[in-house]
């Protein structure tokens, strides 16, 4: 089960008695019975985060904002408290198991200070956009993004990352930058983003790029969250007893869901995400219709499935004809691998 791993064992005991303190001290039990709904959202989500390339927060949010109606910041920076215990917990889970090979994550290093380059521009210039239209853009990027890639048959042999081009950089500094950027709006997106990347144009297995997606988001939930408390000073008593509401949830569901993944078959992973996603997507266009809504929601699903559509298209084809000599990497850089974390000249 979870707990074979020692190390595991002991961070799962110390971040429960830390709730234990946090939740006397800030908490108490009638405001965990008025506010049951956020602990219950989080069952599936952080079963979710430890399961998907998609972390909690893709439940969180629109299961906040859209189905409960709590306000769209609350509902990111609870996102991102929230994932800071549940990823963490997952992220100890996968990276203390017996056959991890630790330097196939080296290269979260270097990803983690690019994305939180854009979480603070996206911080600091993007937060006046209206609710409705952060909603719509979201679903419509996870909806979209799940339906073209479990229809891409085509899946990755890699189980490590490769680096050999100055285009490979490009890409992901990039999709790391936009990632960020849809963390300070959603208080997720790095993870799937950066997911798309890897099993693309790097090819990586599913359950590899789906690791090394949490392990990312982990890093960036702390930072947002972290972010939002000492350099905002935006966390209020209300959002601190909400997510100490939900976090022993999140401690054990999310762990779980990682688990579980190792001994599920990708494409039933993929068929349920396909299947909430959508669900998610017509709820928030049915639920309190409007014009905007669903214009939004149309642009934003019609961009984004082209968009996927020829990525997973025209990344495959790149990297097979590379991999067949068709294309010689006109600069290598080296390689991030099992072997080493350095440039390989």
């Amino acid at each position: 089960m979870i707990f074979k791993s020692r190390v595991f064992s002991v961070w799962f005991g110390v971040a429960f008695l830390l709730w234990v303190a946090l939740f006397s001290m800030f908490d108490n039990f009638a405001f965990l019975k008025g506010h049951w709904y956020y602990a219950a959202v989080m069952v599936p989500a952080a079963f979710v985060a430890g399961l998907t390339p998609q972390s909690g927060g893709a439940i969180a949010f629109p299961a906040l904002s859209v189905f409960l109606h709590v306000d769209r910041v609350l509902a990111r920076d609870f996102s991102m408290m929230i994932q800071s215990i549940g990823l963490t917990s997952a992220s100890v889970f996968i990276l203390t198991r017996k056959d991890t090979v630790l330097r196939n994550y080296r290269p979260v290093l270097a990803f983690v200070p690019v994305c939180f380059a854009g979480f603070v521009l996206g911080m600091t210039t993007l937060q006046a956009l209206p609710a409705y239209l952060i909603q719509a853009l979201f679903l419509s990027l996870i909806t979209t993004f799940v339906v073209a890639y479990y229809l891409h048959r085509q899946r990755g042999t890699e189980e490590s990352l490769v680096v050999s081009t100055t285009e490979d950089v490009a890409f992901l500094g990039i999709t790391l930058f936009l990632g960020g950027v849809n963390t300070s709006l959603f208080g997720t997106g790095a993870d799937i983003l950066l997911y798309t990347l890897l099993i693309t144009r790097f090819g990586m297995k599913e359950k590899a790029a789906t690791y090394v997606a949490i392990v990312t988001q982990t890093a960036m939930s702390i930072l947002g969250f972290s972010y939002r408390a000492f350099v905002d000073h935006g966390l209020s008593h209300f959002q601190i007893e909400t997510w100490l509401c939900a976090y022993p949830v999140v401690l054990f569901m999310a762990p779980l869901g990682a688990y579980v993944l190792r001994r599920l078959h990708v494409n039933w992973m993929l068929l349920a995400i396909v299947i909430l996603d959508i669900f998610q997507l017509l709820y928030f266009n049915l639920s309190r219709p409007s014009l905007d809504k669903t214009m939004a929601s149309a642009v934003f699903c019609a961009l984004f499935s082209a968009v996927f559509y020829f990525l997973l298209q025209r990344l495959h084809a790149g990297r097979m004809r590379r991999l067949r000599g068709v294309i010689r990497p006109d600069q290598p850089l080296g390689q991030f691998s099992a072997e080493s974390s350095s440039p390989v000249p």
